[in-house]
């Protein structure tokens, strides 16, 4: 069902794949949208290791969120800073691709608590973390991305 990759000498193996996922910040989270035009968007994630899902969290209304009630097929890309090495111009750097399937959590506890997860990815201000998601909960949706296939490779730019 999924291609396999062209230059297989790139891939890295599936265990750098999720670290990569649990260590960016953010990513393009692409979705079939108005008139079957793809859409992507950067959003920020956390990678749940207790189910192998993907979580973001998103507003209650717009394109979005239409798009993914219409068709939960997804794929959603990170890729790391990458580093130049000594003598070199070109940029090496990691992707990783995700093709799954999204859905919306409804159970507000989870919401509340996987925000809070995400939220820890960007400060350990927990009462900041605490007054957002006491002011935002009522409007916020956690979105649940179920990975069906994952691969990446390493990119060299030259």
């Amino acid at each position: 069902m999924f291609r396999e990759m062209i230059r297989k000498n790139r891939a890295i193996p599936a265990e750098e794949c999720l670290e990569l996922l649990k260590s960016t910040k953010r990513g393009v989270l692409s979705v079939l949208g108005d008139d079957d035009y793809p859409y992507g968007m950067p959003m920020n994630h956390w990678y749940n290791e207790a189910d192998g899902a993907i979580y973001f969290h998103s507003g209650n209304v717009g394109h979005r969120l239409e798009a993914i009630k219409a068709h939960d097929k997804v794929s959603f890309c990170v890729m790391d800073d990458g580093e130049r090495h000594d003598g070199e111009w070109a940029l090496n750097f990691r992707s990783v691709i995700v093709f799954g399937r999204i859905s919306i959590v409804e159970d507000p506890d989870t919401v509340a608590e996987f925000t809070r997860q995400l939220s820890y990815k960007f400060t350990q201000d927990e009462a900041y973390i605490q007054k957002e998601i006491e002011q935002h909960l009522h409007r916020t949706i956690l979105l649940r991305l179920k990975p069906e296939h994952i691969c990446g490779k390493r990119v060299n730019e030259s």
